[in-house]
This record gives C-alpha cells, sequence and structure tokens, in this order.
C-alpha cells in the first residue's frame, strides 16, 4: 500500500504570511498553478481512494488532482487544520509582536500548548489519526489533502516520534509525501517533495 500525504496549494494568508487555521481561506492564483503543477506530478499515480479536509482550499487541491484519476473524493472533518483560536487571521509580525510569552511556551512545549480558544498539537493528532488509521487498515493506495499541522502531526504517530519533534514533519504547499507500507510497517520515501514546482509544464486552467 502507498499512502500519499499533499498540503493544499498556495493561499493569499500564506502568501501574507498570516496565521490560517480553521478559516476557509481559497487557493490564491498561485495555489492554483501549484496544485496543477502537482497534478502533472501525480498523473500516473496508481491511486485506489482520494480524500480531503472539507476546507476549500483542500478540495479545489484535490479537485485538481482528480482531474486525471476521476475518482469520488471522500472529506473528513477531522482532517481540517489545527484551530488557531484567537490568532486566525494575525500576520506572523502580529503574533510575535503581541504574544512573545506565549510563543516563547510554545517554543518549550509545542506537544502541549494550546491555542488560545484553539487546539493543541495533542488534540489534532487524536482527532486526525482515526481517518488515517482507517485507510491503512483498508491497504488501498490513497492520496490525502491535509494541511501543514494536520500532515506534521500524522507523520509524528507514523514515524513513532514525539509531537514536540512536529517540525521536523512540516510540508510546504503544494508539496507530496509518499509512505510506503511493508508488512504493516511504513516506509517513508519522499518527505515533502516540491520538486515538481520547479517545472514550467503546468495545466491550461
Amino acid at each position: 500500500m502507498q499512502l500519499i500525504l499533499v498540503r493544499h496549494g498556495e493561499t493569499l494568508w500564506n502568501k501574507e504570511g498570516r496565521i490560517q487555521g480553521t478559516s476557509d481561506i481559497d487557493l490564491s492564483p498561485e495555489g492554483i498553478r501549484q496544485a496543477e503543477k502537482l497534478a502533472r506530478a501525480l498523473k500516473n499515480a496508481s491511486l485506489g481512494e482520494i480524500h480531503a479536509s472539507p476546507l476549500v482550499r483542500a478540495c479545489r487541491t484535490a479537485e485538481i488532482i482528480n482531474q486525471f484519476h476521476d475518482l469520488p473524493i471522500e472529506t473528513h472533518p477531522e482532517l481540517i487544520e489545527m484551530d488557531q483560536g484567537d490568532f486566525e487571521g494575525l500576520s506572523f509580525q502580529e503574533l510575535m509582536a503581541c504574544e512573545k510569552d506565549f510563543i516563547n511556551r510554545w517554543i518549550a512545549d509545542p506537544a502541549s500548548v494550546k491555542m488560545p480558544r484553539g487546539e493543541s498539537l495533542i488534540e489534532l493528532q487524536a482527532r486526525a489519526w482515526p481517518p488515517i488509521e482507517a485507510l491503512i487498515g483498508k491497504g488501498k493506495n490513497a492520496l490525502v489533502v491535509a494541511h501543514n499541522f494536520t500532515i506534521a502531526a500524522i507523520l509524528c504517530r507514523l514515524r513513532n516520534i514525539s509531537l514536540s519533534q512536529f517540525r521536523s514533519a512540516c510540508v510546504g504547499t503544494a508539496s507530496q509525501t509518499v509512505i510506503r507500507f511493508e508488512q504493516g510497517s511504513p516506509v517513508i520515501e519522499r518527505l515533502n517533495d516540491r520538486s515538481h514546482l520547479e517545472s514550467d509544464n503546468a495545466m491550461p486552467s
């Protein structure tokens, strides 16, 4: 079995450096181009299923990829991005200027520190893992389109590492991470692969 974890293409908030959790922000024109390039890279992938977060940036990315596969796209609310609570929409500069104490606590203990009126990474992993576990149990090749923190939390579980090390599992926009399962054990073949974005060959819009 092969599992491909895809992060959605760029949004305007990504470009502006804004904190984007459960806010339902669509792909930017550049994000659409990124998704088209990723779709071409995955054109010949042997996919049995496509799954996605229901947030529009993930669904749009999945739909663009699916133009070459014509599969039903199943959405899972458990795969939405981590709820950033009061920090939603703030720029990173605003956060650094106003929340230095919180940032220091987050750096020291990223796993369990909870966003004000939002979630922690522990809570995110607890809700995001069950649908991934179910996919692994089915044993069919699958592609999942989700979000940076969500994918990082899933990868920490797959790699059997602490969420305190989540930064080693963070991924860029329109990236693909490919995991092969050998006798039930995950082997990461590609992590945060964005090489397709260097190509000028994109699908026509």
